[in-house]
């Protein structure tokens, strides 16, 4: 590739939990945030050179690419592998809730949709996880209606709300994740744990699926 930026490789990308947290929580649209999508969706599983960058973006000149990608490595959005991620074969239903497991400190955690309905539960009683999920749904809508207030007055880079003990910690916290136009809310009990690779495994399989 020509230009102040080249690709080495073939190397395999795959997001790291900053980089899925950064691409999935925002509806602002950027050209890093696109890339990132894409890697989720696909990086780990094809060669990232420059046919693939190309093939996803073919009205960016290669060099464009190339630095952009540097980028997110700068930020450390994106780490190389030299081998791809082997594909799923269960069922995400099956997959989810071990990883939503691993996301929380006590183990408590599910993903809603946007109509309140539970996509996926570890930990919380059925209807108890039913009541969350109707409560996630209505802080979806909740976010969308104060948006203007909380992101461009305030300019919160943050979507998600939690509730918190006297010192602080967050008892049961609220995170969107929106896969293309697909809104979800992850719901975590107790302390959360989003620096975890199972952040990057379920937020992989949404775009998988919803994009």
């Amino acid at each position: 590739m020509q230009g102040s930026y080249q690709l080495c490789g073939p190397y395999y990308a795959r997001a790291t939990p900053g980089g899925a947290y950064y691409a999935a929580t925002t509806t602002r649209q950027d050209p890093g945030r696109n890339m990132m999508l894409h890697i989720l969706r696909d990086g780990a599983r094809v060669p990232l050179d420059g046919a693939t960058l190309s093939r996803w973006f073919p009205d960016d000149a290669p060099e464009v690419l190339a630095e952009r990608l540097y980028r997110l490595q700068k930020l450390e959005f994106v780490e190389a592998q030299l081998t791809p991620q082997p594909p799923q074969d269960t069922r995400l239903e099956v997959l989810l809730p071990p990883w939503l497991s691993l996301l929380s400190e006590s183990g408590r955690a599910l993903l809603a949709d946007d109509n309140g309905l539970c996509y996926a539960n570890s930990g919380f009683a059925h209807e108890t996880a039913e009541e969350l999920s109707a409560l996630g749904g209505d802080l979806i809508q909740l976010t969308h209606r104060h948006h203007r207030l909380l992101h461009n007055n305030l300019q919160l880079a943050s979507q998600a709300w939690a509730l918190t003990a006297p010192d602080g910690q967050a008892e049961l916290s609220f995170h969107p994740i929106l896969i293309g136009e697909q809104p979800f809310m992850l719901v975590i009990g107790g302390a959360p744990r989003l620096n975890s690779s199972a952040l990057v495994d379920l937020i992989e399989a949404l775009c998988r699926r919803y994009t």
